[in-house]
């Protein structure tokens, strides 16, 4: 649920950047700014004193950056915000190491005011915010070219679990080492599926079409897979289908 009134951290080396995220957020009814930090140490101190709900994080800052910074505050059972990692630089390494630390949402600083605003209050609502199209990029970036299921003259590239194989398509070596965590083990067939249409980036509605199911259906498998799994929301799936071994290099059909 979200707070009645949305109290934020910013964290950013640059003064006016700050003042300019300030004004934009507190133009907004139920959203405020409670603190402002200038490097990832500072961040900390002040998210812990604070008690802020969401945190906007940038990334390059002297000392301790905003990825170590973000690691600290998600470990922290103490802090309670949720991390929106703000940077000027549209790289996918840094958008997954600050996944991969904890954070709950990505966006560039060139984004516009009305997208910053949204994105806090997504992130105060307990939700995460990823765009497909973004995740997409994550796992092309971090694993090769892959086709969309449905999309012509493209294959499934997404096995559903280790050791088991994409209907219609033959076993093929996987030359990167895999892990199976036992936890996979607790999925059912269908959760598998949807576990390998999520690793992709769909959204909900996708991977219903896909699959010929209703979208309240395809939210619970996904809340299924997440309670299974242990893990926090789709994005942090994403990741662990990356780290596992779930998807896996597609091959371009002739």
């Amino acid at each position: 649920m979200t707070p009645a009134v949305i109290r934020v951290l910013l964290v950013d080396d640059q003064a006016l950047l700050r003042a300019g995220f300030r004004t934009i957020l507190e133009s907004e009814p139920g959203i405020t700014v409670v603190g402002e930090a200038s490097d990832g140490q500072s961040a900390i101190d002040q998210a812990r004193l604070l008690n802020p709900d969401v945190i906007c994080m940038d990334v390059q800052m002297p000392g301790m950056d905003g990825l170590e910074a973000t690691q600290v505050i998600v470990a922290d059972t103490d802090i309670a915000a949720a991390v929106l990692v703000l940077t000027t630089f549209d790289r996918e390494d840094y958008l997954f190491e600050a996944l991969k630390h904890g954070a709950s949402g990505f966006i560039l600083k060139n984004s516009t005011p009305e997208a910053l605003i949204e994105a806090v209050q997504v992130l105060a609502g307990g939700n995460a915010l990823l765009a497909p199209d973004v995740t997409r990029r994550v796992i092309e970036r971090f694993t090769g070219s892959f086709g969309l299921p449905g999309v012509p003259g493209q294959p499934l590239t997404v096995d559903p679990l280790p050791g088991q194989r994409a209907p219609g398509r033959p076993a093929q070596p996987d030359p990167r080492p895999r892990t199976a965590p036992e936890s996979l083990d607790q999925l059912t067939d269908r959760e598998a599926e949807v576990l390998a249409l999520l690793a992709l980036g769909l959204a909900n509605s996708e991977i219903a079409g896909r699959l010929y199911l209703g979208e309240a259906t395809v939210k619970t498998h996904v809340s299924k897979v997440l309670m299974k799994l242990g893990l926090r929301d789709r994005i942090q799936a994403v990741v662990f289908a990356y780290e596992h071994g779930l998807v896996v290099p597609g091959l371009a059909q002739s």
